[in-house]
């Protein structure tokens, strides 16, 4: 309750309703209406922020299981509205929300702030709260937003994130060559549709897979891979991915897991790269139940190279990719697809439509219009 005379506005917010076994629901989150400080309490260095953008991430599904020593995400605390403490949060960062709801990346517009680098009006990307209004005690994490001539909700994918990931999986960790040849899983998706474009302007063969026959077809006709193919209509994967690499894969940019990534380790030349980006296919998996690789005498035979990696690890790059990219998005050199689900109440589905493929591009929900 906020103290006599301190004023509230109305808001709402996602929470998760319990943990979360197997593939989650809409059900399991739920829209709750709240309210939140007007203004940041006095002496804090606490900023408040109106969200504009929320955006929807694989890594969240972990974030719905009961915590577990070797997750990468913080559990989120179903069913509580109770101040948050300090924690480690998804992908690595920390940051505490005053008012605890589901967490994530997302953009917003700065409407009170106790912190010096931040001031009313800053437009910022971070992570934030899934609720209408978000009082961050932490705000160090928050980047502000220095290009505004490309659209807001970029910076919760090909100029947030996702970006950065692509960049750093392909660049840093694949070490890629000119005329290698380069097979990207889920390769239309917020991080795959980067990694292959990225291969493109290196000067690479560049091959990806999705689930259905729109994304396919945005793969060759939009993001300008060499080849793609529908991994759902395939019977064989490992016969697949021979048609399309008939002399054998350089790098492989890891999303998927399971059967994938078992038959693209026979398909893989001798001192191939794998970046491990995510494992989708895996997520929704009791631990008991992950599905084993079978291949990896491959790893030994085939002298490859398998390395995983997180973004938060490499934050120091993001001024130089950014200045890179946003080159780039003005040149027309890349391009960027998004699907928007308008208000947070989407937001639920929305995110559980990742894990059945119902997204095509990036998946993003619109909060609020400035």
């Amino acid at each position: 309750m906020a103290a006599a005379g301190e004023a509230e506005i109305p808001s709402k917010r996602i929470i998760l309703k319990d943990y979360v076994t197997g593939f989650p629901k809409e059900d399991d989150m739920v829209l709750t209406s709240c309210t939140s400080k007007s203004k940041v309490p006095e002496g804090s260095k606490a900023v408040l922020v109106k969200n504009l953008y929320l955006s929807c991430d694989p890594y969240m599904r972990a974030g719905m299981s009961k915590p577990i020593p070797q997750s990468y995400a913080t559990a989120y605390v179903p069913g509580s509205v109770q101040p948050s403490r300090l924690a480690r949060t998804a992908r690595g960062l920390f940051v505490t929300l005053l008012l605890q709801a589901i967490i994530g990346y997302g953009v917003g517009k700065v409407v009170d702030s106790g912190h010096p680098d931040f001031k009313a009006g800053d437009l910022v990307w971070g992570i934030t709260g899934w609720e209408e209004f978000s009082m961050i005690s932490m705000p160090q994490q928050l980047i502000k937003i220095k290009y505004t001539d490309v659209p807001l909700s970029y910076y919760t994918g090909i100029l947030g994130m996702p970006g950065l990931t692509a960049y750093v999986g392909f660049h840093e960790i694949c070490s890629p060559k000119k005329g290698e040849t380069v097979y990207v899983s889920a390769a239309s998706g917020a991080v795959g549709q980067l990694v292959g474009q990225f291969a493109k302007l290196m000067g690479c063969y560049v091959v990806g897979s999705a689930g259905s026959k729109e994304k396919v077809d945005l793969l060759k006709n939009k993001f300008g891979f060499d080849d793609a193919f529908n991994y759902k209509e395939e019977h064989d994967l490992n016969a697949a991915l021979k048609r399309c690499f008939p002399e054998g894969i350089d790098i492989y940019f890891e999303n998927v897991g399971g059967p994938m990534l078992d038959a693209v380790l026979l398909n893989m030349k001798v001192h191939g790269r794998i970046a491990f980006c995510g494992l989708i296919s895996q997520y929704n998996y009791n631990l008991t139940q992950h599905e084993g690789v079978h291949n990896l005498f491959c790893v030994v035979t085939k002298r490859i190279r398998m390395q995983g990696f997180m973004e938060p690890d490499h934050k120091h790059m993001y001024p130089q990719f950014l200045e890179l990219i946003i080159q780039y998005i003005r040149e027309g050199k890349i391009t960027y697809v998004e699907d928007v689900a308008e208000g947070l109440e989407s937001a639920p589905s929305a995110l559980i439509g990742l894990f059945s493929g119902r997204n095509v591009g990036k998946q993003v929900v619109l909060v609020a219009r400035e």
